[in-house]
Parts: C-alpha cells; structure tokens; sequence
C-alpha cells in the first residue's frame, strides 16, 4: 500500500520545493536547538505504525525511531521538545494496552515510552493527540475518547475525552511571547510565579527596566550591552531560565 505525503519548504516569497516524498504526517515540524527539524508520521517505519524522524537544514532525512505497537503507534501530532532537551510526544493507538501512549526521544533516538492509556480505565482517557509544556515544567494534552461523560454525539463513544497533565520532575520557566529584539525594546515574558520578581537579565546582562504585570506575564527592557543568550528571572520561589535564547537584533 503506498501513503502519499511530502516535505516542502516554501519562501516568504512563495517559492516553493519539494525536500521528498515522505510518509504521511498530520503534525507539524518542531525546530530543536540543535538546528534540525524532528517530526512524525502517521505510518511508515519498519512496522507501518508510524516513525518519527529528523530533517538537518540541508534536506537530509534521517529515521530515530520506528513504532513497534507496545511502545505506541500511529502518531497523529508533532512533537514538543522541552527544557531537558528532550522531544515528547503522543500516539494515539498502541502502547501496552492498544489505547495510545506518551514518549520521549532523545536528538540522537534514545526512545522511552513514559505512559500507556489503559483502554479499560475511561477516566483517564483514550487516544491522546499531543502535548504541551507549561511553564510550570509539566506537560498538558487531551485525549479524544474516554474521560467520565457519556454526552456525547456518537452513540457508541466510550467518553468523551479528557484533559490530562503529565509531570516528569521538569521545573519551572519563563519563555517570551516574541524571541527577539532590539536593545531598548520591551520583551513580553511568560511564566509562573513572578510576583515579587527582583531582577531580570539578558544572558547576564540586567534588564534596563521591567514590570510585573501579574503572576504569570511580565515585561522587561532589552539592555545595552545584551547578546544573543538566555534570560533569567529572580523570583521569591527561585531563579527561573528562558527556555530557548533571547536574540538581540542590530
């Protein structure tokens, strides 16, 4: 059986090329710090359950990792990749009960899976379709079936989904709303808990101003003097670090 599906870049100003023909892939590419594109397919891979893989700049396609049905299959989102460095992601069939599961995988295909949905057990859900990370270190996600609630529009639905959290031991961050800027410009700064933040600095640099505008969002003035790095933020809970690097434009 062939899947149709490909990897194309395209310009700003339109123009457009083919990278390859690749299985097919419903979830968008995430950019890691590495420099690399890393997403999944659907189906491909050694078994046909699904893969994910990684895309260097130059268009070169490498295979990390082949689903085999116990650890997860048929991913249907993209992946995430947080502050340990790490990617996560969900599959919504397979895992050890056949009812989805979440993994990591490492940039260079170290693949564990964290969590199998149990099919038989309703409240905690069925079928996940990927994940987030919120700035308080744990991963958000939602499943499409199961869950307690039974009003649902399909007659033989065993739910109707749930909302789910998964924490991994990851702490706390802050990111931007905008990763770049100016020096002198106002840089919007996402996080948890920063009433009573006292400092703020640009890979080491202190802010030239900022302003707690409430426990989760907060401003700050890119200084002179700023490059290209992390930023952090002193609050009364601890130092919280910027989960990608600040890019100070000239």
């Amino acid at each position: 059986m062939t899947y149709g599906g490909a990897i194309f870049r395209i310009t700003g100003s339109g123009a457009f090329t083919k990278i390859s023909d690749y299985p097919t892939s419903y979830g968008t590419l995430v950019l890691a710090a590495d420099g690399n594109l890393y997403g999944t397919t659907s189906v491909g891979g050694d078994l046909g359950l699904g893969s994910v893989f990684k895309l260097s700049p130059a268009g070169v396609i490498t295979l990390l990792h082949s689903f085999e049905g116990t650890d997860g299959a048929n991913p249907f989102a993209g992946l995430v990749q947080a502050t340990d460095g790490k990617l996560y992601g969900t599959t919504f069939f397979g895992g050890a009960q056949g009812y989805g599961a979440i993994f990591s995988i490492t940039t260079g295909g170290n693949f564990a899976t964290l969590y199998s949905f149990p099919g038989f057990d309703y409240v905690h859900g069925e079928n996940p379709y990927g994940l987030m990370q919120h700035t308080n270190g744990k991963f958000y996600g939602v499943t499409i079936d199961g869950g307690t609630s039974h009003n649902c529009d399909f007659s033989d639905s065993p739910g109707c989904g749930t909302v789910f959290s998964l924490d991994v031991g990851l702490g706390p961050f802050v990111k931007f709303d905008v990763p770049y800027g100016k020096v002198g410009s106002v840089a919007q700064i996402l996080g948890t808990g920063l009433t009573g933040a006292t400092a703020v600095s640009f890979n080491g640099v202190p802010a030239s101003s900022f302003k707690v505008i409430s426990d989760t969002f907060m401003t700050a003035t890119v200084p002179e003097g700023a490059t290209k790095g992390r930023v952090t933020v002193a609050t009364p809970s601890g130092t919280l670090t910027s989960n990608v690097n600040f890019k100070v434009l000239t």
